[in-house]
């Protein structure tokens, strides 16, 4: 399936120094340009942050303080990444509650403003959400094989957590099988 698009679409990710939007700084973005005739283009930017890369973070992304001693700062190539959103809708996953307002901050301590105007911010995790429900009768459903009967009432509710808890149990045995090693 194609999809229809009038204009580009950009999807995008950071990787950062940590999950403060005022906070924390961008080490890494990458943005995937898809065109209405379907070519898409990517690029990528390793960044500066200005400041020191937590371990925790580096654990989960594997970019060191090393590794962008030498990148620009996401001042020096601010315009040249806003001109490559510039006319775009903007897409990613989580991008609306973390990728996009970060970059927004990004943008503002450079002080560059990219309007949103007219874009469309399309977050793939908003749709899974949507789509996929993540209340206790769909675990109740994907977890243990049943319908919930009788949702909503608490002793239904209670009971169903419980198995649906034994299934997590089961089906991760690296959370293994003490209440001190999933809390």
């Amino acid at each position: 399936m194609r999809l229809n698009l009038t204009k580009p679409l950009c999807f995008f990710d950071l990787e950062t120094t940590g999950i403060s939007i005022t906070k924390d700084r961008i080490v890494e973005i990458s943005i995937l340009k898809v065109y209405p005739n379907g070519n898409k283009e990517s690029r990528t930017w390793l960044v500066n942050p200005e400041m020191k890369i937590p371990q925790q973070s580096i654990d989960i992304h594997g970019i060191t303080d090393e590794m962008v001693k030498d990148a620009p700062t996401f001042k020096q190539v601010a315009n040249e990444i806003m001109q490559y959103l510039e006319g775009a809708d903007l897409g990613g996953y989580n991008s609306n509650k973390f990728d996009w307002p970060l970059l927004a901050e990004e943008f503002l301590r450079s002080g560059l403003e990219f309007d949103i105007q007219g874009k469309r911010l399309l977050d793939v995790q908003k749709i899974y959400h949507q789509m996929e429900p993540r209340t206790l009768s769909a675990a109740y459903k994907f977890y243990c094989e049943k319908d919930l009967e009788n949702a909503h009432s608490a002793e239904t509710d209670i009971n169903a957590t419980w198995e649906v808890f034994l299934a997590q149990i089961n089906k991760y045995p690296q959370l293994g099988n003490s209440i001190d090693t999933v809390m």
